[in-house]
């Protein structure tokens, strides 16, 4: 199966150069049924180039301080002289909706 997922252009870069292996994203209806094996095809909200990514690993956590702990920066995405901070998130999601649903960290190797 193949899923579409929209990425601002600095993580889709990363994830285009290979740097950046694990997309976080809220375990919602939506993201349950992603399984290993699977293919996501990511777009630049901004350019609209796409590129295809083959999903390695799932592993769900309680929250994104949780799996932000079991990952190095850059594999999430963040620049060597970047802070990873888990409430960086909440730009994203709100924290009930964290709640509710938990987070999922999805491993993907370019294909």
């Amino acid at each position: 199966m193949t899923h579409h997922m929209n990425l601002v252009p600095s993580a889709f870069q990363s994830v285009r150069l290979g740097k950046k292996t694990i997309e976080m994203r809220l375990y919602d209806e939506k993201r349950a049924n992603i399984q290993i094996g699977d293919k996501i095809e990511f777009e630049n909200r901004i350019t609209h180039q796409k590129i295809n990514c083959l999903v390695i690993n799932l592993t769900r956590y309680k929250d994104f301080f949780e799996l932000y702990s079991n990952f190095d920066k850059t594999a999430i995405g963040y620049a060597e002289n970047e802070t990873a901070n888990a409430a960086d998130m909440y730009a994203f999601y709100t924290s009930e909706q964290i709640e509710t649903y938990g987070v999922l960290a999805i491993e993907i190797k370019v294909v």
